[in-house]
């Protein structure tokens, strides 16, 4: 963890406190929606974008792909009007708009056929993305409230390519860089127990017996 990422530790920890031992980067990722509007280079995109490049997938497809917008360029104002309009209120102060996106389609004995992993192998690479950008000092929010059919135009998407999150990065801002509307809203959250997760052999039957109930 490097000293930037730290020091942009969300303020509520005990919100965040692992209930099992766990590195402090996924604890300290959350999903800011103020920020700077400081530009971002190259390099930590690429960063990011690497990181992202060696996620797991199956048959190591790779089905993700990424399209990215930053302020000043061509592209800023038709990645911000595919946006709900809640959304581009506050991600235009963003220092980059990334749409997510992955290919339906996958061979199968040499005959496209449609993938049963894509979303969730593209969802892995969105999560290498996300730490990578805290190492670097960055934060990420994932924004579902898109226009899908305005978005698959204006990304000028083949048919065999879904279209799932735009990501906003940028440094986190102060209360100050977002709409009153948003300033309530603006906390980490915290996560359900285990025990409302994870369960052995079906549905919900416990995985794990409770350290104050174990024998």
């Amino acid at each position: 963890m490097t000293a930037s990422a730290a020091a942009t530790a969300p303020a509520d920890a005990a919100r965040r406190g692992a209930d099992h031992p766990i590195h402090p980067l996924f604890t300290q990722r959350w999903s800011p929606r103020a920020y700077t509007g400081e530009t971002v280079s190259d390099g930590v995109l690429q960063s990011v974008f690497e990181a992202a490049r060696w996620a797991p997938s199956a048959r190591n497809l790779q089905p993700w792909r990424f399209i990215v917008a930053r302020p000043g360029e061509a592209a800023w104002e038709d990645f911000l009007a595919i946006l709900f309009e809640r959304n581009r209120q506050w991600a235009r102060r963003a220092s980059a708009l990334v749409a997510v996106v992955s290919e339906t389609l996958a061979p199968r004995d040499g005959v496209p056929a449609p993938s049963e992993s894509h979303a969730f192998d593209t969802g892995a690479a969105w999560a290498n993305f996300a730490h990578q950008a805290l190492l670097l000092g960055w934060h990420t929010r994932a924004m579902g409230g898109i226009d899908r059919a305005a978005a698959r135009t204006t990304l000028a998407l083949p048919e065999d390519f879904a279209v799932h999150v735009v990501v906003a990065l940028g440094r986190q801002g102060a209360l100050d860089d977002l709409p009153p509307e948003f300033h309530a809203q603006e906390n980490p959250s915290s996560r359900r127990p285990l025990g409302d997760t994870v369960f052995a052999g079906r549905f919900g039957v416990p995985a794990f017996v409770p350290e104050k109930d174990a024998r």
